[in-house]
């Protein structure tokens, strides 16, 4: 066990098929956390928004909005005891509005961003799971989900580009920032449990996980 305290709120984030979720499950289960699941393969209109069809953005985006602010408002609306793991940080929401919404849709779209954020519950530590588009296109093809099958390289560039910038400057929460390009702690145990090991010890302001497999 950590000698140290432990967060009681960790967020677990990156671009799609980065692990994020799966790392967020393990460590849920190792820190008996509640988990706060992210929206993803829940949204009536992702599916038409990877078909490009009209208006599906904006719709996507605000499903995406009020969902995850519901999800972090009820989880933190009572004083239950212990640690909770979510597979998203709220302002994940305001990376992917930038990137696929239009000026007047986005400028909508800014004020209920705005009012949510105001009282969205931050981590006190995040960790930011990170990959080439070429390993997430990888990964996109390997899971074989039907809404994103037409899910361009052009755009997990754009998503992986739009993460690193994001996360370059943050600074509201301490932040471990792990490249999975090399590692795979989904498959491979001994990757997982080295990670699992770096978690044993504080974060402080941000730093960075290294493999003892790629030294």
């Amino acid at each position: 066990m950590p000698a140290f305290k432990l967060p009681r709120y960790i967020a677990v984030e990156g671009p799609i098929r980065v692990g994020k979720s799966s790392l967020a499950r393990v460590l849920a289960e190792r820190l008996h956390a509640r988990r706060i699941l992210d929206c993803d393969e829940e949204n009536p209109f992702l599916a038409d928004f990877y078909a490009e069809k009209a208006g599906a953005a904006f719709a996507a985006q605000m499903y995406f909005l009020n969902e995850r602010y519901r999800r972090l408002h009820d989880a933190f609306a009572s004083d239950a005891p212990g640690a909770v793991v979510a597979d998203f940080i709220f302002e994940k929401d305001k990376i992917f509005a930038c990137l696929n919404l239009g000026n007047e849709e986005l400028k909508l779209y800014d004020r209920f961003f705005a009012r949510f954020a105001a009282e969205a519950p931050q981590p006190e530590l995040v960790i930011y799971l990170q990959a080439t588009p070429e390993v997430l296109r990888e990964r996109v093809a390997k899971k074989g989900a039907a809404s994103e099958s037409r899910i361009s390289l052009a755009y997990i560039e754009e998503v992986a580009r739009a993460y690193e910038h994001f996360f370059f400057r943050y600074s509201a929460a301490n932040l471990l920032v792990v490249n999975t390009s090399e590692i795979d702690f989904v498959r491979r145990n001994a990757d997982l449990q080295q990670l699992l090991q770096r978690l044993e010890e504080p974060v402080k302001g941000t730093q960075y996980f290294l493999s003892l497999g790629n030294i």
